[in-house]
């Protein structure tokens, strides 16, 4: 797992680029655990040394949430103006805040390929190789991998750069479902691959 991430980390340093998912004010306040964001902003601050492009990604909609239909049991339970300009919930938390220079990605659905312009984003800027973190992992992260993987990316995951309110469900992913499609490591074993 590490060797190949040493192997790979600097040569696909113009081609990477590290997503940051979901890690907005009302969504971070529903995990547990005081490590996470610390964790987080050292990926971010990583990224950004090594001139690996962060591409923040959030989950918005529009006043009234008219892109949101009745059949969607996820989504249609969101009280009224949840994640819409108006929401301070829907602010990326401050610790890992988008500078100027960094993309903002809105998606529409769970996945951060679903209702948004990720993939066209992606492919401007030559980018094949997607490293993933952010909540939940069984949310975002699970849709974002299983999207990506069909796409044909090549793909990390953060273990600990991911987080779900449940850690059962997180264990199980991390250690027996993403590494059936992506190479799964940790922060600092990432950040000092591509440092």
């Amino acid at each position: 797992m590490n060797e190949n991430v040493k192997e790979n980390g600097n040569e696909s340093a113009n081609n990477t680029a590290l997503l940051v998912m979901d890690v907005q004010e009302g969504i971070v306040s529903r995990i547990a655990g005081s490590g996470y964001l610390p964790r987080l902003v050292g990926a971010v601050e990583a990224a950004r040394t090594a001139g690996i492009p962060v591409l923040h990604i959030v989950v918005g909609f529009r006043s009234g949430h008219p892109e949101v239909s009745d059949r969607n049991m996820s989504f249609r339970a969101l009280p009224a103006g949840a994640f819409t300009p108006e929401d301070p919930n829907a602010a990326i938390h401050p610790d890992i805040a988008a500078r100027t220079d960094e993309t903002v990605i809105t998606k529409k659905r769970v996945s951060a390929f679903a209702g948004s312009d990720l993939e066209m984003v992606l492919r401007a800027r030559g980018i094949t190789h997607l490293v993933l973190s952010g909540i939940a992992t069984s949310g975002v992260v699970l849709s974002t991998l299983r999207q990506a993987a069909d796409l044909d990316y090549r793909l990390t995951v953060l273990a600990d750069g991911c987080a779900d309110s449940d850690e059962e469900v997180h264990r199980v992913l991390i250690e027996k479902v993403f590494p059936r499609q992506a190479e799964v490591t940790t922060v600092e074993e990432w950040a000092g691959a591509v440092g």
